[in-house]
């Protein structure tokens, strides 16, 4: 189907500019993609035309693992409790729930029209965004569009699209990633027309997701793939990492209780795998085609590439079902590669960073930053990556069911209306993920008051819970900077207390709001023996009950201890107010 360029300006919302200067966008997001188990590996052409021209940031991670809350929170630039868009469907989450919270008037392609941006996207948006409710309000923000619509999004085979508001149309017999690529060809054609207007373009393909009929009933399976791809990796197997269907239970809860995987499963479970590999190729040849019109239309050298995934995914690890949901790091470490002016080429980043900083990361190399967002930009050149680490901390959080994926997915007794069994109710959880040169971390409270802590410099496969009393020897003999388990455990669940309702810049310093003076700008800092007794009196990270949304009022303490230093003023020191959630505390 053609494009034309009509079709890009008549729904613009703002009045724009020439400004030359002004980069280009293509923000390439797919479905699921897992960093773990080492798919980006299996696409040479990313590998070549993106990794060797780009930088990739190796600790780069989701704060949400699905995919209508992360995308929310990458797109609006704010976490999940701010969004409280924390679900695929109402009541607490989709497209409705993000209309009702006034996101659709509020977003990042909103944000860029008014800097005279064209926008447009195709591909998968929002759950529950959907042949019904699709021009109820229709979307808002995109000179051009061509939406996935539920409840057809999962079916590779048998897409329904909305192209620009209009009426739903179907592409019954064609292959999704093949379609999406197509319209996003001829959108890049288009904008070649008009060379001194800016552009932005989302590519959202469903793979490598599981393939999913809704209708008339609920079927899942493995990913499906172009014929021209089904010859490829026949012999590919999920990586066996220590943590691949261990022989001890490892996790918490109905984690923990999880039986060991039989042999038919193990089977399926690569056979699944494999299946997402031949569906990623489909995406591979995308990221080729993009940059050779880019290029061959004068456009690539004043143009970021974003190449990401809405969360991960994990296939046997912990002996778990396909699926997400769980804050272990095949769950929330996902890929992140960037091309562009300025960035270097074939670099390796080691900065912390995540979706809630994709959106202030846009805005500022578009000229327009937002202090305001919960994320802060992710430093792209090579002068500002060689700055020292000034982040170590990403917030992670969810609500709800995990719900298993595959023929043989479920896991449970929870039933859903039209689902039928589905897998763990009790999947709520707040969890804090902690990277520098000298530690890892990853922290996690459940709703049902089970604690998990895994030294991942010691234990990378997360295996060996330091709560856990079979690992109490492990906890007895850790040790950061000459402190306790208790005593660093004590500053992480402080550091958690504050990140679960932060917003803005408590998010972007997190520890200002416990130190105001600023003596504390990292754990490390943080581990002072003169601070022990201010961490061990401070309230706990837990929840009142098991919620399947965001209930702030049942999720336990809301705020934090200050640590005042007008009872230790420094000589001369002036006393400033400062509030924290609407509470006045003071500091020298």
């Amino acid at each position: 189907m053609k494009l034309t360029a009509l079709s890009w300006t008549i729904l613009a919302s703002a009045p724009w500019t020439s400004a030359s200067k002004q980069p280009n966008f293509v923000f390439i997001l797919t479905d699921d993609q897992d960093y773990e188990m080492k798919s980006l590996d299996y696409m040479p052409l990313l590998q070549k035309y993106l990794i060797n021209e780009g930088t990739s940031y190796e600790r780069h991670y989701c704060t949400v693992a699905i995919c209508c809350p992360s995308r929310v929170n990458l797109w609006t630039g704010q976490a999940a409790h701010n969004t409280n868009v924390t679900d695929l469907h109402p009541p607490y989450g989709g497209y409705p729930k993000f209309v009702e919270r006034g996101y659709n008037e509020n977003w990042l392609p909103v944000w860029l029209q008014q800097l005279g941006y064209n926008t447009y996207y195709t591909g998968k948006l929002f759950n529950a965004h959907t042949v019904n409710n699709y021009d109820d309000p229709p979307v808002n923000g995109f000179n051009g569009s061509d939406f996935l619509l539920d409840p057809y999004t999962y079916e590779y085979f048998n897409a329904y699209m909305t192209r620009n508001g209009a009426e739903p149309v179907s592409y019954k017999g064609e292959y999704s990633p093949d379609v999406i690529a197509n319209k996003a060809y001829g959108f890049l054609d288009d904008a070649s027309k008009d060379p001194d207007r800016p552009f932005f373009i989302g590519i959202a393909p469903i793979a490598p997701h599981s393939n999913m009929r809704s209708v008339p009933t609920l079927k899942r399976d493995t990913p499906f793939y172009a014929e021209r791809h089904a010859h490829l990796f026949k012999e590919e197997k999920i990586p066996r990492t220590k943590n691949f269907n261990p022989k001890e239970p490892s996790g918490v809860g109905w984690v923990k209780n999880l039986p060991v995987l039989s042999d038919t499963l193990i089977e399926y479970h690569d056979e699944f795998y494999r299946a997402r590999l031949r569906a990623l190729q489909s995406v591979d040849e995308i990221v080729e085609e993009v940059v050779k019109r880019l290029e061959s239309n004068g456009l690539l050298h004043n143009t970021y590439i974003i190449y990401t995934s809405d969360n991960g995914y994990h296939i046997s690890q912990h002996r778990l079902p396909p699926g997400k949901e769980c804050p272990f790091e095949e769950d929330i470490h996902i890929p992140l590669i960037v091309r562009g002016p300025g960035v270097p080429a074939g670099h390796t980043a080691h900065v912390v960073s995540s979706h809630t900083d994709l959106t202030p990361t846009i805005l500022n190399l578009a000229g327009k930053a937002r202090p305001d967002l919960d994320g802060s930009a992710i430093p792209l050149t090579e002068k500002a990556l060689a700055k020292p680490d000034s982040g170590e901390h990403v917030n992670v959080e969810f609500w709800g069911r995990a719900i298993p994926e595959g023929k043989y997915g479920w896991i449970g007794d929870d039933f859903l209306p039209g689902f039928g069994r589905v897998g763990a109710r009790n999947n709520t959880y707040k969890a804090l993920r902690l990277s520098a040169a000298d530690y890892s971390f990853l922290y996690t409270v459940w709703c049902t008051g089970d604690k998990e802590f895994y030294d991942m410099k010691r234990d990378p496969d997360q295996l060996h819970n330091l709560f856990d009393d079979q690992s109490i020897h492990l906890a007895e003999d850790f040790t950061i900077a000459g402190r306790s388990f208790s005593q660093v455990h004590d500053r992480i669940d402080s550091l958690l207390l504050v990140l679960k309702l932060c917003k803005g810049k408590t998010c972007h310093s997190p520890w200002s709001v416990l130190h105001p003076d600023d003596a504390v700008r990292s754990l490390k800092d943080a581990l002072r023996p003169k601070f022990d007794e201010f961490y061990k009196e401070q309230p706990k990270v837990s929840f009142s009950s098991c919620q399947l949304g965001y209930l702030k009022d049942e999720e336990g303490p809301q705020h934090a201890k200050v640590w005042e230093t007008v009872q230790h003023p420094r000589p001369g020191g002036k006393q400033v107010p400062f509030q924290y959630e609407g509470h006045w505390s003071w500091w020298t």
